[in-house]
Parts: structure tokens; sequence; C-alpha cells
């Protein structure tokens, strides 16, 4: 009986051990560590993408273990069906994913991938700038495996959003519905649908772990506003498909990822689906958007600053210069007049604060930014207000058309 027992406990050692080989072997490669990354699968100069590696060992039966019979198994739970989420969760994949689609691009030095999701009915599909910019040939797949050559029809490297054009039939051309992104709660379910390393069709699911997060363009020197943050899986190839409420509804487009290993930590950021509701007609009639430009650089007040500075505010933005001839310059605002070391860095002090702008209160340079991305458009009249020398006065600003660099 002893005997008997140390062999069956051998045996499931084995197994344990053969599982866990297997769940540590290398099935991808890895991308540059400690990085922000965009989520775009790459693939090697003139191939396709790279197929999974899997080892695939086989489990020795114990045959000296007595044999068990479905009498001697634990009794299951009986079968109630689908639970409620998961219901939802089924009947969401069965209604979008054939708005999902697979992005496959050549450029000069090699091929890459990504995804994106049908705009309407014209054949406009919106997927990433990133994902496209570099492109001398881009194909779309859709989710029943038709393959059509897709034309960029507009790049937006400042939103990270791009419009390809396919021509294809009424059955594959299934829009999305658009959300909204300006009434999201932290804690809300998120979902993405998307093609992590070419697999495509990939769901994942998750929740809205933050909200107005402000980052780099990746092909920008301009910030982009208003990301969303999730914890939903996000890969290497999700890069361009829809982030989805627990509707199905788009309330974002997946871009970036905040990544150690080169695969998804827990950290997504999505661009808000009202930037693509902004945005994307821009690209579609005029093949660019016109992003409004205040031309100034400017640096956040807080407790710390103010108190080095000796300045009479604790919260603002103060301009450190003005581009001259730009938008600031002609409405009469001012930059810094003498260099100071802060931590280090040299900044130009003495400027302007800006505390408000069209009456809203500006806490940091992050609100100026936000407030011109989401509500001005270059040509548009704004009111800036100001302390100068402890004076508040405000300001009219002509906004400008924002240059590429």
């Amino acid at each position: 009986m002893r005997s008997s027992s140390i062999r069956k406990w051998s045996s499931m050692l084995l197994l344990v051990l053969v599982l866990s080989l297997a769940a540590c072997s290398p099935l991808l490669e890895r991308l540059e560590p400690s990085r922000w990354t965009t989520p775009t699968a790459k693939v090697r100069s003139g191939g396709s993408l790279p197929e999974p590696q899997v080892t695939v060992q086989p489990v020795l039966a114990a045959t000296s273990s007595p044999a068990t019979s479905a009498a001697d198994s634990p009794a299951a739970l009986p079968d109630k069906g689908l639970l409620a989420q998961e219901e939802l969760l089924a009947d969401l994949y069965d209604a979008v994913n054939p708005s999902v689609v697979n992005v496959n691009i050549t450029t000069r030095t090699g091929a890459g991938a990504g995804s994106g999701f049908v705009y309407d009915v014209q054949g406009h599909i919106v997927t990433n700038n990133h994902v496209v910019e570099d492109a001398t040939q881009v194909y779309v797949t859709f989710a029943d495996g038709t393959m059509v050559k897709a034309k960029v029809l507009g790049k937006d490297p400042g939103s990270d959003l791009a419009v390809l054009q396919v021509e294809a039939s009424a059955k594959e051309l299934v829009p999305v519905t658009l959300g909204d992104s300006d009434n999201l709660r932290v804690g809300q379910m998120a979902i993405a649908i998307g093609n992590p390393f070419g697999l495509e069709g990939t769901m994942t699911s998750g929740i809205i772990s933050a909200l107005g997060r402000v980052m780099p363009a990746s092909s920008s020197r301009y910030s982009m506003v208003d990301l969303i943050q999730t914890d939903a899986p996000i890969n290497p190839g999700n890069s361009g498909g829809p982030l989805l409420d627990s509707s199905g509804r788009v309330i974002g487009v997946n871009t970036m990822i905040y990544t150690e290993s080169g695969t998804s930590s827990g950290v997504g950021l999505a661009v808000p689906v009202a930037a693509v509701k902004r945005v994307v007609p821009a690209l579609i009639s005029d093949g660019a958007y016109k992003h409004s430009w205040l031309g100034l650089t400017g640096m956040s007040i807080n407790p710390l600053l103010a108190e080095t500075l000796g300045l009479d505010v604790t919260q603002g933005v103060l301009v450190e210069s003005v581009v001259s001839g730009g938008p600031a310059d002609k409405a009469g605002l001012r930059g810094g007049t003498q260099q100071r070391i802060v931590d280090g860095q040299p900044m130009g002090v003495g400027g302007d604060i800006i505390v408000a702008v069209d009456g809203n209160q500006v806490q940091n340079f992050d609100d100026v930014v936000g407030y011109l991305a989401r509500s001005t458009r270059a040509g548009q009249k704004i009111n800036v207000t100001v302390l100068r020398d402890g004076k508040r006065q405000t300001l009219t600003v002509t906004l400008g058309e924002r240059p590429d660099q």
C-alpha cells in the first residue's frame, strides 16, 4: 500500500514538473526592456509573423497507480450554463469581433502587424499612426479571413491615429459603435480585442485603472492627453485595436504599454474615443488634422517650486519662454527674463503665470494642453488669465496651427 502511494505521488510530481517546464519555455521574442512602447508586433525582414515555438512534452501515464472511475472522482458542480459575466463577454465578442481587423504592413526594412477596426460602411479603417507610418504596403484582414489591400488615407502623429481606405463587400464592413470617453469612471470594465503577436481575434478584459494620463506621442514631440489606462492585457500587435466598454462600444484605441519584458505588465494606454471623433473625420476629408497651438513653454507650479522661486501662488503654469511671432507672443504673453538653476536644470523665471484659460482654473501645464486639445481649433480665440507682477490680467490669444516640429 505504501509503495503504491509513493509511486502515485512520484507520478504526480513528474506531471507538475513537465507542466512547469512547458509553462516556463520561452514562446516569443522579447522587446527592449524598461520603456514605454507602442504594442505593434514586429516581424523580421521579408517574413510573415513568426510562429510561436512551443515544445510539447508527453505526459507519462502513471501505470502503477490504480485506475479511478467516474464514481471515485470528486463531484463536479452542476452545469448551470454560463455565468452572467461570461454571457456578457461572449455576446460582446460575437457582436464586435467581426468589426476588428488585422493590419499587416511591409516597410523598406521588414514587416509588422497591428490591429484596427471598421469605422463606417464606406470602407474606412481606424488604426494607430505608428502602425502604418513607415509602411510601403498595407493589407487588412477581416475576421472571416478575407484579405484586401489598403491605402493610407490620413495620419496624425499628434494623436497617434490613422485612417485606411479599403474596398470590401458589405459583409466585411461591419462598423463599430463609438461610445463616450468623457464620462468614464475608474473601475469600469474594459475589454480589448485585437491581434497580439498576430493571433487574430484575441479578447482580453480588465478594468479602467486610471484616467487623464498625459504621455508623449511615439512619433511626435507633443504629448497625447486624456489617455485611458487599463489593466486589460495589451501586447505587441494590439496597437490600433479597440478598447471597449461592457456594452461593446468603443471607448478608446489601444496605443501604448509600459513593459519591462516586451509583453503586458498590466499598464496599457488607449487614445480616448473623444479624440477619434475629433480627428478621424478630418483625416478622411483632408488627410491631416490641424491641432491648435499656443506657442509657449512652461513649468507646472507646485508648493516646492513656489517656495524655491518665491512665487505668490502654489499652482498654475510659469511661462518660461514664448515662440517669437507665435500666438502667445502676438497676444503679449511674457516669458522668463532670467535663468535659474532648479533641481540642477536651467529654467526661465520672471515670466507670466497662467492661472486660467477661458475661465477654467489651471493647476498645471497638463490642464492647458488638455484644454487646447479637447476644446479648441486653430484660428479660435481664447482668453488667458495671467498673474504679472502680482496682478491678474486677461489676454486674448488667437490660436495658430501647431507645427510638426
